[in-house]
C-alpha cells in the first residue's frame, strides 16, 4: 500500500486553508479526491482571474 506524500498533503492543506479559510480538521476530513478537486478549482479560478497566467 502506498502512502500519500506528506509534503503534498501539507501543500494542499495550506492552499485550501489560505483560499477558503477552512479549519485544518475540516480539510483533513475530506477524502483525497475531494481535496484535490477543490485545489484544482481554485487553481482554475486563479488562472482565469489572472488572464490565463497560473501562479
Amino acid at each position: 500500500m502506498r502512502t500519500y506524500p506528506v509534503e503534498l498533503l501539507y501543500r494542499e492543506t495550506s492552499y485550501l486553508a489560505y483560499y477558503f479559510h477552512w479549519a485544518l480538521p475540516d480539510i483533513h476530513a475530506l477524502e483525497h479526491r475531494h481535496r484535490l478537486r477543490y485545489v484544482r478549482e481554485i487553481a482554475h479560478f486563479n488562472t482565469a482571474v489572472n488572464g490565463g497566467v497560473h501562479g
